[in-house]
């Protein structure tokens, strides 16, 4: 399927055990190697997510793994804390 950068502006981000952790506001581009090297994420979930004092966060693109109604990226074990477990773990 194809799509455009401008189709990623405003999709919610979940991670792959169903956590949300924000929406794209920006796309990070390398137009050396012309791909994207990032999302920049706003309403950013802060229980999932720690941004201090910052207005959002930049997710490196190789973590997506599925790109259609929502973007689905990998989670990394220690890269989001979880305040409680998820579906009985």
């Amino acid at each position: 399927m194809k799509w455009q950068i401008s189709d990623l502006f405003g999709m919610n981000v979940y991670s792959d055990k169903a956590i949300f952790l924000g929406k794209v506001e920006d796309v990070v581009l390398d137009v050396t190697n012309k791909k994207i090297s990032g999302l920049a994420l706003t309403n950013v979930n802060q229980t999932v997510l720690d941004i201090k004092n910052y207005q959002g966060i930049i997710i490196p693109y190789r973590i997506v793994k599925e790109v259609g109604d929502i973007i689905l990226v990998r989670h990394i074990p220690g890269a989001f804390k979880v305040a409680e477990p998820l579906f009985g773990e």
